[in-house]
């Protein structure tokens, strides 16, 4: 690139990859497992990616590379079956958050246009044409893709700012601001886990480190532009979390799961407001997809170019990394098999798992970078505990989920194992 990324465009980069998809995705099932608690699981999660962020900042000024998160655990413990199999976690969990936004999309489209009146046939017609035109584009132009994310960001922020503002106005005097009080809350384990399910809409701060390699000015502007994104986004979504559980019963949030956030804005702005929210919704969850299909196929590519994938995946498909194709596939298998329940938990699994070990990389490099001891530590068993207790909590009553999470981290460490023998082999003979 000619051009160096500014502090302003860095923190954009990690809020756009925050606020994609996953609020819209995922705030209907953080309330059902949080109820009045729900601000506090959002504080839970982000407070978790905070401390990451943390790792994230020592890694990219020490390590830039666009290969961002892939690099990292590369740094931390060489071209192993380990750092192989989490490298393969990490472009599976792309899907797996690909199959999220595609999800929510399927699911707030058809409340402004539906085309039949079998709800499901709905959601996997709008769901599977998102993830269709969303990889028609990217085989395009990607210029097209940055323009589009470009303006997305600025409108769905707009929109949910605004949302925040009415909504915050519209409570006072709201009988359902008593869902908030302390007699409303989960147990603290169902408090950790809505946080821990939700934490998908934490992820995307880790773009910032495929573009540490252009940012100006990195040692004053890299910190920054993680802190602050990150900062930014829990606030922003603790408030949109208060204004939710303050706005509507919860039986209405139960019954609108799958699209809770524009349910939420017809108590004020009636049928308007839904409308407003439903195409933020699907301006976010369309640009979150549009964007997140080139970054796993660049993930696949970044893999394969260090033999930890079999290296014809740096190969083109029309022009583009082979990966494209590969990952709009198997995003297209996942959406229409998984509920967004058992999407978004596997999701939560494979990212939480990636951080811990971003943080342990951290720590165990600590005097290598001017890292900290303490934070790195914490951040790892911090995601390390939100993971056992998610597994723990969700395995009674979203048994699917954990099953797919398990037998995908397990499926990584296999192939990898099987791959790296091969090439072993292959070399000797």
């Amino acid at each position: 690139m000619d051009k160096k990324i500014g502090l302003r465009e860095a923190i954009s980069i990690g809020i756009g990859g925050m606020v994609g998809g996953g609020i819209f995705a995922v705030l209907g099932l953080a309330v059902s497992l949080a109820k009045g608690g729900t601000p506090l699981a959002f504080l839970i999660a982000g407070l978790i990616a905070l401390l990451t962020s943390y790792s994230y900042i020592k890694l990219s000024i020490a390590y830039p590379d666009r290969g961002g998160t892939v690099k990292f655990i590369n740094q931390g413990f060489g071209k192993t079956i380990f750092s192989g199999a989490i490298n393969n976690l990490l472009w599976l969990s792309y899907i797996i958050m690909l199959a999220l936004y595609a999800s929510a999309f399927g699911s707030y489209a058809p409340n402004l246009f539906p085309i039949s009146p079998n709800a499901s046939l709905n959601f996997h017609i709008f769901a599977s044409f998102i993830i269709l035109l969303a990889t028609a584009i990217n085989y395009y132009s990607i210029k097209v893709v940055g323009a589009i994310e470009s303006y997305a960001v600025i409108i769905k922020l707009l929109i949910l700012v605004s949302f925040i503002i009415i909504g915050t106005y519209g409570l006072f005097g709201n009988s359902n601001l008593e869902q908030l009080a302390l007699s409303n809350w989960e147990t603290p384990i169902h408090l950790l886990a809505g946080g821990m399910v939700i934490f998908v809409a934490y992820e995307g701060f880790e773009l910032i480190a495929n573009a540490a390699p252009d940012i100006e000015n990195p040692k004053r502007n890299i910190p920054k532009a993680y802190l602050g994104s990150v900062i930014f986004v829990i606030a922003l979504y603790i408030i949109i979390a208060i204004v939710t559980v303050g706005s509507l019963p919860f039986t209405d949030i139960a019954k609108a799961e799958d699209y809770v956030l524009a349910e939420a804005a017809k108590p004020l702005l009636g049928k308007i407001g839904f409308s407003i929210i439903t195409i933020a919704a699907l301006i976010s969850t369309f640009s979150a997809i549009n964007a997140s299909i080139y970054g796993g196929s660049r993930v696949s590519y970044e893999i394969a170019e260090d033999d930890e994938l079999p290296h014809e995946l740096t190969g083109s498909f029309w022009n583009q990394p082979i990966g494209l194709i590969i990952t709009s596939v198997a995003t297209l298998i996942v959406t229409n098999i998984l509920p967004l329940k058992s999407i978004s938990t596997a999701g939560s699994i494979g990212f939480l798992l990636i951080f811990a070990i971003v943080n342990l990389v951290c720590y165990k490099k600590r005097s290598q970078i001017g890292a900290s001891k303490f934070i790195p530590l914490a951040g790892s068993l911090g995601c390390l505990a939100a993971l056992i207790t998610l597994i723990a909590q969700q395995f009674s009553t979203n048994k699917t989920g954990i099953i797919v999470a398990l037998g995908i981290i397990l499926s990584c460490f296999i192939m990898e194992w099987l791959f790296k023998n091969y090439k072993k082999d292959s070399s000797s003979a």
